[in-house]
């Protein structure tokens, strides 16, 4: 018997979570089919776990279904607990996983209404919401299965990106505290600002090429650093953003570009006196 999951119908997040959880990282049930049933029923009317080949979530009240407890937890939390009793995960995906089930479970449980700025705009590009939207039940698990993994690679990325910052060079400007990395990670560029530094200067080990991202916020004028750069190296291509808080050297936009042969010492000689 081909393995199935069931749900309820009109699956929310949590549901949807849940069967990707399953069909990612449950040994076995890669290829699972999905069953909609009306919510708190089972297949078939059949007890919720009585047979293995078929894994209830967040419906029927079995192993997999939070609702018959009041307490704060969520179908995909159950599910991510019973894949970490079979599976040894890497560490960077446990850590991922464990950081996007927290935030499924919030939604699940209202707590994103607390969340700051609740009433924001910002909010409404949450996938909870477009894909309660999404029109299909088919539709919409192909849609989640899709953006899930993108979030599951984005989170590893930031988990990646934590970790390479223990090994920054921090460094004063005249804007506040900035920090110089050697990594191929663009997302070290996100979390060192989002850290507080108000200058974060990334060089790809790779290729050579250099990011330098500033804090609008705090008035980064790298036009300085622009002219000293093109200065000490006049054959790399440099590229400030109009905004004047962003120096490129090497983009995926313009694989043309080419890579300063300036050290990071260097580099943060002229951001320091910039």
């Amino acid at each position: 018997m081909a393995k199935i999951i069931v749900t309820h119908a009109g699956p929310d997040l949590d549901a949807l979570t849940s069967i990707w959880l399953l069909r990612r990282f449950l040994p076995g049930w890669e290829r699972a089919k999905v069953n909609f049933v009306a919510a708190s029923e089972t297949f078939r009317g059949t007890p919720p776990d009585s047979n293995p080949e078929i894994a209830h979530v967040d419906t029927g009240r079995g192993e997999l279904d939070h609702h018959q407890k009041n307490e704060y937890n969520s179908a995909a939390n159950l599910c991510l607990q019973k894949i970490l009793k079979l599976k040894d995960l890497k560490k960077v995906d446990r850590k991922a996983l464990e950081r996007l089930v927290a935030i499924v479970t919030e939604i699940d449980n209202g707590r994103d209404i607390s969340w700051p700025e609740a009433i924001s705009d910002r909010y409404e590009f949450m996938p909870h919401l477009f894909l309660n939207d999404s029109p299909g039940e088919t539709n919409v698990v192909d849609l989640a299965i899709e953006v899930l993994d993108k979030i599951f690679q984005a989170l590893k990325n930031k988990i990646r990106a934590e970790e390479a910052l223990k090994e920054r060079q921090v460094f004063r400007t005249r804007w506040g505290k900035g920090l110089a990395i050697v990594t191929s990670n663009d997302q070290v560029l996100r979390v060192g600002q989002r850290e507080g530094f108000v200058l974060v200067a990334k060089q790809n080990p790779k290729n050579g090429h250099l990011r330098i991202h500033g804090r609008w916020d705090k008035k980064v004028d790298l036009t300085g650093a622009y002219r000293e750069f093109k200065k000490r190296d006049s054959a790399a291509t440099w590229y400030l953003h109009p905004s004047c808080c962003l120096l490129l050297n090497g983009s995926r936009s313009d694989p043309k570009m080419v890579p300063t042969k300036l050290s990071l010492a260097e580099i943060v000689n002229v951001l320091q006196k910039a």
